[in-house]
This record gives structure tokens, C-alpha cells and sequence, in this order.
């Protein structure tokens, strides 16, 4: 932008020892700051200046009002008023014989349809000295604001709400088969008690059923910590063995993976069931149990307790004396383009959480679309309005994404994909504060939340918070907050790393490329930004980022 500095003398007819007599002496006008840009949707400067001793009419008035000019329209700013010392008008006092300073402070909103245009910062001066008006034409200030921070948009994906349905679920099936002490052998007694019974009916209907298959078998063997340990290794491994080839006589196919382990002395079962019984001095056992490690010692010392002893013999030895049996069932549930079928033939025969996922694997949005609505219409769920809310905004129907956004919250207001893809909506329309309070609800989805707040603190103007937030982001907007904060290294390589470039990534190289006057990367890029998105040749023309380069022929063949 051109630093554009102008003379006292367009305020000439009123600084003036009488109304006949224009003053000649010129001060200068500053505006800070010097490159005025927009810093959180908003246009900022301030502009001062001076009313020399001896120049401003004793009944001189002056009205300065800033004027922001855009194609063919203005904005106009708040009006400061400046009166000689006999003046009839209220405003700001200047001494004829001393002079004053000239302050002012203007403020204007950038609106989407500034985008792509020149803006440009005047002063209107209306000077009236007595029943004389003066027109004065408007005074350039300020030739160009840059507008770089208004690339920052939401670029972040919105995320799904999923369903709960999964084509192949595990089915868990559990059994002990106990045994008589010192013994490994099966008996009838053990293989038809009701967790067997559960696990062998599990079974064959898995050799039955095409859609269950047994994909995972854990067996393990046990003995109590009583008797020798040789004997006790034995009698563990055999337990486990003549288990296992029980239940591979009982399993049809070869895919089932089985794995076996053996525990030769189970103190860690015996101080569980010690815990879990109400035998008498059980408080005492269990301190025998910390007080010695080693499990002869521990053996011993536990005998000697006589009056306990037969307690643990009867009720608690008996239930180390095991195998255990842990069986997986993968079960392979509809095929998707059955659930499709029935989705379309009769939906209300499917559970939400089928209907949902059936909707997912749609091949169409507009199939999507209709099917989710059928998850409206027969469950009212959430989900489904989200998922019809991050249609609408990937499609940028951003008024029709946010209504299903808010139905989403109506009925899980504090469900954190929702509120993130609420934020992102929000973001995308410009509203910054409705953006804040839905992210501050997203702590845990699975969107780019560190993305989006970076973006959100960049369009507010936090320029510490925003670069905080983005962190380790690799994203256009990352970019372009460290490019806002001079770190052009840091920039660089942000730009190098992003996973999927765009038109909007070579257009933030071209402004890199300008600011570290690389004028061959300047053409490239921007060439690059034209040629994935025309709407960025407008933008560069009327881009303060391009001044140096927009008489260059390269640069003008580029972007006409």
C-alpha cells in the first residue's frame, strides 16, 4: 500500500486569520497505521495532524468525516468537528493565536462485498467560515488496505456422526469345567452344567450358521496352590490339553486360532476367592498371603491355621481345580447392499443404527440425503440431522446446514461433533461469536478442532491465541497467520507440508513470494491460484499484497 501523506491546505478556507485569507503554511497528515489492514473483520486507523498558530478563523468551522470508497460505493465514518474560538457550532476548539492539533479515529466493518475490490481511505472536509460554505473534494488518504486476513475461512472438514453398527460383531462365550483334586479328566458332570451347555449351543451354531464363524479359542489350565509343584505343573497342563482337544473335537473348520496357558499354582485365583468368601478369619489368610512370597512357606503357614484350613479345603480349593474356556464368535451381520434394499423396501423394518449406516453407504448424496430423512421421520434422531447438516455444508448451502445443526443440538446439545461442525458452519457464514461458543463445546471430536480455533482467533484478530492454537496444523490458515506474523520461514515450510494443496495454498504462496520479493515466485503461483480458481484474479487485482508487481506484463497477462 502507498504511504500516502497530504497538506494542510485542503483545510486551507477555514484556517484562515479571516475568511478572505487562505493560509499557505501546510503540515502534514499521518494516518497509523501506515498500512492499513483488516485486523478481525474490522478497518482501523487513526489520523492526526496540526492547525498551525495564527491560521484557523476565529469563526471557522471544519467537519472531517473518514470515507471508506470501494468500486461504487462508501462507507461513511463517525464525523469530528473543529470550530475557530467565535464559532457558532459545537466541536473541538482551535486557538487562533496557538494553533491546534488535528486528531480522529475511524472505524469501519469489512463486508463480503469489499472482497475482490480496491479500498480506498478518504477524508470529506465540509468548511463553512461565517454564512460561507467551502467545498472541498474528498482527499485521499490512504490508496489501498490490505485484506490479507480475510483469506482465513473454514477450510476444516465436517465430521459424521456415525451408527452403532458393525458388519461383523465379537460374541463373547465363557465355561469352567472343574476337577477332582489331583485329576485332569473330563467328567459328565462338568460338560453338561449350564455354562458348558451355553458354550457347546454356541458352537454348533456356528458349524450351522455361514454368518458366525469361531474365530478365537482361549483355554486355559489351572491347579490349586496346594501339593507339590511338579504335580501341580502336571495337573495344569494336562487340564488344559484334554480341554482343548474336547472342544477342537466339538468345532468344525480350520480357522479357528486357539491358545492355550497353563497356571501351575493359582494363588492369584485363590486370594480372589479368599476375598470374595465369607469364611471365618478369612482377614487372617490373607495376611498370611502378604506376609510370605514364597508359595511352600505360604502353603505351610496356611495348613497350620487348622481351624481355617478345612474351610479353604472345602469351599475354596475345589474352584482352582479348573480349566476356562473363553471362546470369540465373529458374527458378519447384513451385507450392505442388503441393508440398502431393505432400507429403500421397508425401512421401518431396520433398527435406527442399521438405517443409519445404511444411509452412509449410499451411492448418491441425494440417496443419502432421502434416507437420513427416513431416519428423521421413523426415530427422530440426532445423527441424522447432523449427517444431513454436513451434506449441506459440504455443498455450501450454509443456511440449510445450520438449521440442521441446531435440530442436531435441540436433541444432543452437548455432543461434541455436532458442536464442532455447528462452529465451522458459523465460521463459514462469518459469525464469529456463535463460532466461539459452539467450539467451546467440541473438546473431544473427531474434527480438526485445533484447526478451527486457529481460524477462529485469526477472523477475530487474536493473533497470539490464533497462532497458540493452530499448534502443529498444516493448513492454509496456518499459513497465513504465520505470513500476518512476519514469520516467513515458519510459513514456508507450513505451506511445503500441507497434505492436499489448493488454488487458496498458491494464492498465500504468491503473497509470501511478495513479501520476500521473489518476483519469478510471485508469477508462478499466482498463475497456479488462477488456473484452480479464476475468482482469485480479482482479488489480485485489486490485492495491496501485488502492488510492486501489478504494472509487471507478467503479472498483468496472468490475472486479466
Amino acid at each position: 500500500m502507498k504511504k500516502i501523506t497530504f497538506l494542510l491546505s485542503l483545510m486551507a478556507i477555514v484556517m484562515m486569520t479571516s475568511c478572505s485569507k487562505i493560509v499557505d503554511k501546510p503540515q502534514e497528515i499521518k494516518v497509523n497505521p501506515e498500512d492499513i489492514s483488516v485486523v478481525g473483520n474490522e478497518i482501523k486507523a487513526d489520523i492526526t495532524g496540526t492547525f498551525p498558530p495564527k491560521k484557523f478563523a476565529r469563526k471557522g468551522e471544519l467537519k472531517v468525516t473518514p470515507v471508506l470508497k470501494y468500486g461504487d460505493k462508501e462507507v461513511v465514518g463517525e464525523t469530528e468537528v473543529y470550530v475557530g474560538e467565535k464559532a457558532k457550532l459545537n466541536g473541538t476548539k482551535v486557538s487562533y493565536k496557538e494553533g491546534g492539533k488535528y486528531k480522529q479515529s475511524c472505524r469501519f466493518k469489512y463486508t463480503p462485498d469489499m472482497e475482490g475490490k480496491e479500498l480506498k481511505l478518504y477524508l470529506r472536509c465540509d468548511a463553512k467560515c461565517g454564512k460561507k460554505v467551502y467545498e472541498i473534494p474528498d482527499v485521499l488518504i490512504a490508496d489501498g488496505v490490505n485484506t490479507t486476513a480475510t483469506l482465513a475461512n473454514a477450510e476444516e472438514q465436517a465430521v459424521p456422526t456415525p451408527s452403532k453398527y458393525q458388519t461383523v460383531v465379537e460374541d463373547l462365550t465363557e465355561a469352567d469345567i472343574n476337577f477332582i483334586v489331583a485329576q485332569a479328566n473330563l467328567r459328565d458332570s462338568e460338560l453338561s452344567a449350564a455354562d458348558m451347555k451355553a458354550l457347546l449351543d454356541a458352537i454348533q451354531k456356528a458349524n450351522k450358521d455361514k454368518t458366525r464363524q469361531i474365530s478365537k479359542v482361549e483355554i486355559s489350565g489351572y491347579a490349586s496352590p496346594e501339593g507339590g509343584y511338579e504335580l501341580n505343573d502336571r495337573l495344569a497342563t494336562n487340564r488344559e490339553a484334554n480341554t482343548e482337544k474336547y472342544i477342537r473335537g466339538k468345532v468344525n473348520g480350520n480357522q479357528t486360532r486357539y491358545i492355550s496357558s497353563t497356571t501351575a499354582e493359582d494363588w492369584q485365583g485363590f486370594r480372589t476367592e479368599v476375598e470374595q468368601s465369607d469364611i471365618q478369619d478369612k482377614d487372617l489368610v490373607l495376611r498370611v498371603l502378604e506376609m510370605y512370597s514364597d508359595p511352600e512357606e505360604r502353603e505351610q503357614q496356611i495348613r497350620n491355621l487348622a481351624k481355617v484350613y478345612d474351610d479353604l479345603a472345602q469351599n475354596i480349593l475345589p474352584k482352582l481345580r479348573r480349566s476356562r474356556i473363553l471362546m470369540t464368535t465373529a458374527i458378519t451381520g447384513k451385507s450392505d447392499e442388503q441393508l440398502l434394499n431393505e432400507a429403500k423396501e421397508k425401512p421401518e423394518t431396520l433398527s435406527v443404527d442399521e438405517l443409519l449406516y445404511a444411509a452412509s453407504v449410499a451411492p448418491t448424496k441425494d440417496e443419502q440425503i432421502a434416507l437420513y430423512k427416513k431416519v428423521i421421520e421413523l426415530h427422530n434422531d440426532y445423527r441424522a440431522y447432523n449427517n444431513l447438516g454436513m451434506i449441506a455444508y459440504e455443498q455450501n448451502k450454509l443456511n440449510e446446514a445450520e438449521q440442521y445443526f441446531a435440530k442436531a443440538l435441540e436433541l444432543a446439545p452437548n455432543d461434541p461433533d455436532v458442536n464442532f461442525n455447528a462452529g465451522l458452519c458459523d465460521l463459514a457464514k462469518g459469525d464469529v461469536a456463535n463460532a466461539e461458543k459452539h467450539l467451546g463445546k467440541a473438546a473431544g471430536t473427531k474434527g480438526d478442532l485445533e484447526g478451527a480455533l486457529g481460524t477462529l482467533y485469526t477472523m477475530k484478530g487474536d493473533y497470539n491465541k490464533a497462532q497458540k492454537s493452530y499448534g502443529t496444523s498444516r493448513s492454509n490458515n496456518a499459513a497465513l497467520q504465520q505470513i500476518i506474523d512476519k514469520d516467513y520461514n515458519a510459513a514456508r515450510q507450513t505451506l511445503a507440508e500441507i497434505q492436499e494443496p489448493n488454488a487458496k495454498t498458491a494464492y498465500i504462496k504468491a503473497i509470501l513470494a511478495a513479501r520476500t520479493n521473489d518476483r519469478e515466485g510471485v508469477y508462478s503461483n499466482m498463475a497456479e491460484a488462477v488456473a484452480g480458481d479464476a475468482a482469485y484474479k480479482t482479488r489480485a487485482k485489486a490485492d495491496v499484497e501485488f502492488a510492486k508487481y501489478k504494472e509487471d506484463a507478467k503479472f498483468q497477462q496472468i490475472i486479466k
